[in-house]
């Protein structure tokens, strides 16, 4: 009893997972579209006062704690 409860409940958590995907693309999409509609729209971030620092590649090896 206890697997098979514990089985729906990831098929469950995948498919919210996967609808939670599917949202943000089609969020992202469609105000990307919004936006080439009216492009005179502000934006609704406004721009950062400094740049923000790039991120770079950290490998984990140097991420250790050291003992």
């Amino acid at each position: 009893m206890g697997w098979s409860a514990a089985r729906r409940l990831n098929r469950r958590l995948d498919a919210l997972n996967q609808s939670y995907w599917e949202l943000r693309y089609d969020y992202t999409r469609l105000r990307s579209q919004v936006a080439r509609l009216d492009p005179e729209q502000p934006d609704e971030t406004p721009a950062p006062a400094t740049p923000a620092p790039s991120v770079s590649f950290v490998p984990l090896a140097s991420m250790k704690k050291k003992s």
